[in-house]
């Protein structure tokens, strides 16, 4: 069982927390401050964190795998959960994204399909194993990513945390790819399974 978590991880969820709490427009200065007080995205401490989580990922220093379970529970407990899940979704797998090489990225996408998707799948299995501790394997027509640990596992009611793991799937799927089928969750721990697996569908819009 892994013990650690890449920083991006732990970053990401609190970026996202700090995104969806932001008010939106332009605001009185004192309106701001009585928002900072009220949601936790806008308070210091959370921007203490991330600024700390940016320097352990300058450093590539991995974090104790609890850091990021004990954020995710705290999303949990919000009303808006599974938004703020999906939100860090899509923002973790548009950082690992960015780390593909710029003509890389621009290749894949250029490529035929054939040629193409082998490519993305050796990238989405790079991503699945370094930021996810997870694997990724192809069955035919779909893509499978089986996470053992899971950060957000039982981080809300009803499976709210596992929708972090399928918008990263299907963020990745549509920047590699350029398009993406159905994304489901076939397996989950909190059901009793040995795993937390989601299924995607290749699907190019080539």
């Amino acid at each position: 069982m892994s013990t650690t978590v890449d920083p991006l991880v732990p970053l990401a969820l609190l970026e996202a927390v700090r995104s969806v709490d932001m008010p939106d427009g332009e605001l009185e200065a004192e309106f701001v401050e009585e928002l900072r007080t009220k949601r936790f995205g806008l308070s210091d401490t959370v921007l203490a964190q991330i600024r700390r989580y940016n320097d352990a990922v300058k450093r590539s220093q991995r974090l104790p795998i609890e850091e990021g379970v004990g954020i995710a529970k705290l999303i949990g407990r919000r009303p808006d959960a599974e938004a703020v899940f999906r939100e860090a979704g899509r923002g973790l797998a548009r950082q690992t994204y960015g780390r593909i090489a710029a003509p890389t990225r621009k290749l894949v996408r250029a490529l035929p399909t054939m040629i193409a998707r082998p490519l993305a799948l050796r990238h989405v299995r790079r991503i699945g194993a370094r930021y996810l501790g997870g694997g990724v394997r192809r069955v035919g027509a779909t893509i499978l990513l089986d996470v053992p640990v899971s950060v957000s596992l039982d981080a809300g009611p009803r499976q709210t945390g596992c929708a972090f793991y399928e918008a990263i799937l299907r963020e990745l799927m549509q920047l590699l790819v350029g398009g993406v089928g159905a994304v489901e969750h076939v397996r989950c721990m909190s059901r009793g399974e040995k795993t937390c697996e989601w299924r995607a569908e290749w699907r190019a819009i080539r």
